[in-house]
C-alpha cells in the first residue's frame, strides 16, 4: 500500500482547500484536504449527494473548483483542459463510440496523441489481452454483453498509459457475480501496472475489497478516511459506524470513564462498558456501535467482571456460512449477532432467553 500521505514523500494527487458551489451559495464540497499516493487504490464512498463524484470530476477537469487548489504529480492542473491531463476514465455507462470498433476505440485515444500506426497497434493489443479481450477487437459495442462493454471501457482507459485512472461507479451495471469478478480483476490489473486509482462508489462491500484506503464521504466532507479494515473495526463517528458494514446501535448515557473504559447507561436498561470514542466526561449523551459478529452468546469466552445483557431471540435465520440471530436487547428489537456455522454453534429458538456480552474493545461509544 502507498503510504506516501503519511510520510514525507511527496503525494501524487492532492486537493488542498477545495470547495465546489453549483449556485454561489450552498457548498457540495467543503475545504476538502486529501492526498493520494502514487500507485494508491484509493475509493471515495458515500451515499448520493455527499460530493464524491463532484470531487472525481473536478479531478478530471470537468468541473472548476470554486476555491482551493488540485495537483497531479506536485502541477496545479485547475487550468488545465481534460483531454491534456493525461488521466484514464471509466464510466458507468462505458460512453464506448458505437460506431467504431472495439479496436477503433481504443486506438481512438492514441490517434489524439499522435501516435505511429504500429505503436498504436501494438498498445490496442496489449490492453486487450490484459482483460482478456483479445479476440473482439473487430466486434462492435452492441455486439458485446454488458460485462465484456466494461472490460473494453476498462482496457480504453489503460491503452495510453497513465499514471492515473479515475473510475465512476464503472460495475454499478452489472450483475452480483460479475461485479465481484471484476472488482478482483480491476484490483490486480491496477496493482499489476503500478497506476493510481481514485474510485468513487457508493457500494461498500465494493470499496472495502478494493482499495487501499477509503474516503467516507458525507455533506461534503470526509468523514473518515482510513483503510479497508480500520474503517471497519474502528469507526470515528456515528455516521461511518451505519454507513459502514452492520451495525447494533443503542443508545444511552455515560455513567462513567475510566482507564479507557466507558460505562453506560443503556435507555433500554442495562449497563455495558465501551471505548470511548467521541465522548468525554459522564452525562453525556452516546449512541453505542457493536459490531453483530463480536457479539458472544457464549458466557465463558468473555472476560471476568464483562456486564452482560439479558436477550430474547425473536429470529433465527441459517444462511449456509453463517448464522443470523435477530434479538431484543435493552428495548431493542433489531438487534444482530453473526455466527459462523461451525458443529459447535447451536441454533436458537424463538422465544428463547440468554445472556449476550462483548469485549469492552469491540464496543464503541460514538456522537449521539
Amino acid at each position: 500500500m502507498s503510504n506516501a500521505t503519511h510520510s514525507g514523500d511527496a503525494a501524487f494527487v492532492e486537493f488542498e482547500r477545495v470547495q465546489k458551489s453549483y449556485d454561489g451559495e450552498t457548498l457540495v464540497v467543503k475545504d476538502l484536504n486529501l492526498a493520494i499516493g502514487q500507485g494508491e487504490f484509493l475509493t471515495m464512498l458515500g451515499p448520493s449527494g455527499s460530493g464524491k463524484t463532484t470531487c472525481l470530476m473536478m479531478l478530471a477537469g470537468f468541473e472548476t473548483a470554486t476555491n482551493g487548489d488540485i495537483r497531479l504529480g506536485g502541477r496545479p492542473i485547475n487550468n488545465i483542459p481534460p483531454h491534456k491531463r493525461g488521466i484514464g476514465m471509466v464510466f458507468q455507462n462505458y460512453a464506448l463510440f458505437p460506431h467504431m470498433t472495439i479496436a477503433e476505440n481504443l486506438s481512438f485515444p492514441l490517434e489524439v496523441r499522435k501516435m505511429g500506426k504500429d505503436e498504436r497497434e501494438a498498445k490496442v493489443k496489449r490492453a486487450l489481452d490484459m482483460v482478456e479481450m483479445g479476440a473482439f477487437g473487430g466486434r462492435r459495442p452492441a455486439q458485446l454483453s454488458g460485462g465484456q462493454q466494461q472490460r473494453v471501457a476498462l482496457a480504453r482507459a489503460l491503452v495510453f498509459e497513465p499514471e492515473l485512472v479515475l473510475m465512476d461507479e464503472p460495475l454499478g451495471a452489472l450483475d452480483k457475480q460479475l461485479r465481484e469478478k471484476m472488482q478482483f480483476e480491476i484490483k490486480h490489473i491496477s496493482d499489476n501496472l503500478g497506476i493510481t486509482v481514485v474510485y468513487v462508489t457508493h457500494d461498500q462491500t465494493e470499496a472495502l475489497t478494493m482499495s487501499d484506503r477509503v474516503a467516507v464521504f458525507d455533506d461534503g466532507r470526509i468523514q473518515q478516511l482510513a483503510p479497508p479494515d480500520k474503517l471497519y473495526e474502528e469507526p470515528e463517528n456515528s455516521f461511518v459506524a451505519q454507513f459502514i458494514g452492520e451495525n447494533n446501535t443503542m443508545m444511552g448515557t455515560i455513567e462513567s470513564i475510566n482507564n479507557g473504559i466507558a460505562v453506560v447507561k443503556l435507555d433500554g436498561g442495562g449497563l455495558i462498558d465501551c471505548k470511548p470514542i467521541n465522548v468525554s466526561k459522564p452525562g453525556e449523551r452516546t449512541r453505542v456501535s457493536i459490531r453483530p459478529e463480536r457479539v458472544e452468546f457464549n458466557k465463558e469466552r468473555l472476560q471476568p467482571g464483562a456486564h452482560t445483557l439479558k436477550a430474547e431471540v425473536l429470529e433465527f435465520i441459517y444462511m449456509g456460512d453463517i448464522f443470523r440471530t435477530r434479538l431484543r436487547v435493552a428495548g431493542n428489537d433489531e438487534f444482530i449477532v453473526k455466527t459462523r456455522n461451525a458443529p459447535d454453534q447451536k441454533r436458537l429458538q424463538p422465544g428463547t432467553m440468554l445472556d449476550i456480552g462483548w469485549l469492552p474493545t469491540d464496543c464503541r461509544a460514538l456522537d449521539a
